[in-house]
């Protein structure tokens, strides 16, 4: 039999002075059986940190031709591609040919940090590329917040992402760009 999804709900009312975008966005996701709270999380946190009305989560672990989250623009052409984790140099070469923004949130600790050794300069070519790391002590901090309800207030000023919750409780999360621009 096979395993089903769990079903995650989370509400982001994010203030992102970096970019002066203020909404309140209620999301459904789906966790795959095999995907870890951890990178749930970073899903959240991405879409947090790239918030517009038409981001949308790909369709999932199980589908190799959609990234992470997506943005398309009206006509339904790919503006901005998001994966996580370290994704194949020949399947981020792919995206950089079909979105107009290409970005990786890289996490993982020492694999995050050897598999940069290993793609970087190849990466370095795309200019439409961004590369962001997770600091590995940050990520579980993010992973410790996990619920299969959250709500969150989310603050992203000069980069850096405050997660509160009604609780009190906040997680502090600095993206550390390896390649291109800061969030935007």
């Amino acid at each position: 039999m096979a395993l089903k999804a769990t079903v995650v709900r989370a509400e982001l009312q994010i203030s992102d002075m970096d970019r002066h975008y203020y909404a309140t966005h209620p999301l459904t996701l789906a966790q795959h059986p095999s995907e870890t709270d951890e990178r749930l999380m970073v899903r959240l946190l991405a879409f947090a940190l790239f918030a517009d009305e038409r981001l949308e989560f790909g369709r999932g672990l199980s589908t190799d031709e959609d990234p992470d989250l997506w943005q398309r623009d009206y006509t339904g052409d790919v503006e901005r591609w998001i994966e996580l984790g370290q994704p194949d140099e020949s399947r981020i070469r792919k995206a950089c040919g079909r979105s107009r923004e290409v970005v990786v949130v890289n996490y993982g600790g020492r694999a995050a940090d050897l598999w940069w050794e290993k793609n970087g300069q190849a990466l370095a070519r795309h200019g439409n590329l961004r590369v962001l790391d997770l600091p590995a002590a940050q990520v579980d901090a993010l992973a410790a917040r996990y619920a299969r309800g959250m709500r969150f207030t989310v603050m992203v000023q000069d980069g850096e992402v405050q997660l509160l919750e009604a609780d009190g409780a906040e997680t502090v999360v600095q993206p550390v760009v390896r390649m291109g621009t800061p969030a935007s």
